[in-house]
């Protein structure tokens, strides 16, 4: 999870999922960028990757672990997060193909990400898949923590 913070607020990168299911959801869609962990690879270079492949931006900072929690669907998810700034704007998201309408025939491709945003801690709340909610809290755990060393 990249965040950034600016006059003590902090605002954590949230990506938009891609692909006809997604299009017309906003609150509860949004998720932290993240993905599969591949064979002999660790869950810190997995979450590097996946990053990369889903924004096009690889990031390079001081990863700050937040822990895992198990997801609705009953995945595990690792995440760190990192403080960095980056332009949304630069989105590259990597695509998936899918049939699209169902049962049409045809193909389409869609990006993975359709589109990134920053967002404060309370929008960003309303905004994220439930599931990943925890790791703002966490985030926030953490930074409440350094500050007072």
């Amino acid at each position: 999870m990249l965040f950034h913070q600016k006059d003590k607020d902090v605002q954590v990168l949230l990506g938009h999922p891609g692909g006809p299911f997604w299009s017309r959801k906003d609150q509860g869609a949004w998720t932290i960028p993240k993905g599969l962990i591949g064979p002999s690879e660790s869950p810190l270079s997995a979450a590097v990757r996946e990053f990369a492949e889903e924004t096009g931006y690889r990031p390079g900072g001081e990863a700050i672990p937040l822990g895992s929690a198990k997801q609705p669907s009953g995945k595990v998810v690792h995440m760190w997060a990192i403080e960095e700034d980056w332009d949304p704007a630069d989105l590259q998201s990597n695509t998936f193909e899918m049939e699209w309408p169902p049962r049409s025939g045809r193909r389409q491709s869609f990006p993975e990400i359709d589109r990134a945003s920053w967002f404060g801690i309370a929008e960003a709340r309303l905004k994220i898949l439930k599931g990943q909610a925890a790791f703002l809290d966490r985030l926030l755990e953490t930074l409440s923590r350094a500050e007072g060393s």
